[in-house]
């Protein structure tokens, strides 16, 4: 049977639900482009009017309590059938709103999968050329809604300091702005310097290896290929036997085989043939990391936990 590591299984079973999980939303979103329905206290209407919507409402932002004025217009305005917005404007917000959540969908799930299946290590060895591309372009493209929708309902700065409403999104705005700026430096400062030195494990292995740090030389993209045994890493990378860091096509480089040697056609010796590189650290041991590895984990951990904060600011901006 041929090897497939884990983390490739785990990403073919994150596309099939990715894959479905965008077939779901496009199929909501052709029955709501199908069935389009007027808006209710739109800031076309208070363009329409001439009036501001604080002229009819309580609120700066308009909705719920009514004025003297909103009062004694609402009569007229149930009859006219009420606030309404062009076809045209509503489709197209529709379809902003839809890329906007299907774009925050992929970008947070990216860094949930990435801290609960694969933990932030598997991304300090260097950043994925292919997932750097998808969380940039989700990025992009939640920025670029995120600014339209922002422009659609909030039309003045006001409402930023005047109204729930408008503080939350602001929150929101605010924290998404740190994420994007963290993913800056991630990809200019940060990641150029892991791949140059091939991750943190590679940095100080004459000070040990950990267990987390291990699977970083994989033989892959061009990294080294390290088992351990017996307490010992050996490097395997220039093996006949060890190609693309597989062996055999049943172990992969990267991983402590001591276990799995008692199964293998040969004994010990063919792997203590092999150059003894570094020594194989316990879990709770660290070697040191240098700056940029630091800061790489502190925002790996930044951004996870601004992506339940965000998640809270917006349960209370809908449902609050």
């Amino acid at each position: 049977m041929k090897y497939r590591p884990r983390s490739t299984i785990i990403t073919a079973m994150f596309s099939r639900v990715s894959i479905t999980v965008a077939c779901c939303a496009t199929l909501l979103f052709c029955m709501l482009a199908l069935f389009p329905r007027q808006a209710a206290a739109t800031p076309e209407f208070a363009l329409q009017s001439g009036q501001a919507c604080s002229h009819c409402h309580v609120s700066p932002g308009g909705g719920r309590e009514l004025t003297a004025a909103g009062s004694k217009f609402l009569p007229a305005l149930q009859h006219s059938g009420g606030h309404t917005t062009p076809v045209t404007k509503t489709l197209l917000r529709i379809i902003m709103g839809y890329f906007h959540l299907l774009a925050s969908i992929v970008w947070f799930g990216t860094i949930l999968y990435v801290h609960v299946l694969l933990k932030p290590a598997y991304a300090s060895k260097g950043l994925p050329k292919g997932e750097l591309r998808l969380g940039w372009l989700s990025m992009i493209v939640v920025l670029l809604t995120g600014t339209y929708l922002t422009f659609w309902k909030v039309p003045s700065w006001d409402l930023f300091f005047s109204t729930r409403y408008g503080a939350l999104l602001g929150i929101k705005i605010l924290l998404f702005l740190v994420m994007f700026s963290s993913a800056i430096i991630v990809t200019i400062y940060i990641g150029p310097r892991l791949r140059k030195r091939g991750g943190p494990a590679a940095l100080n292995i004459a000070g040990g290896i950990t267990p987390e740090q291990l699977p970083h030389f994989d033989g892959k993209d061009g990294r080294p290929a390290y088992i351990a045994y017996q307490g010992r890493i050996y490097d395997v990378t220039g093996s006949r036997l060890w190609k693309n860091g597989s062996h055999m096509m049943k172990h992969a480089a990267g991983h402590d085989l001591t276990s799995l040697l008692s199964t293998a056609p040969h004994g010990e010796d063919k792997v203590k043939a092999m150059t003894v590189v570094s020594k194989r650290l316990s879990t709770g041991e660290q070697p040191h990391r240098p700056f940029h590895v630091r800061l790489f984990y502190f925002f790996a951990y930044m951004n996870l936990t601004l992506v339940f904060v965000i998640t809270f600011v917006i349960a209370l901006w809908r449902w609050w």
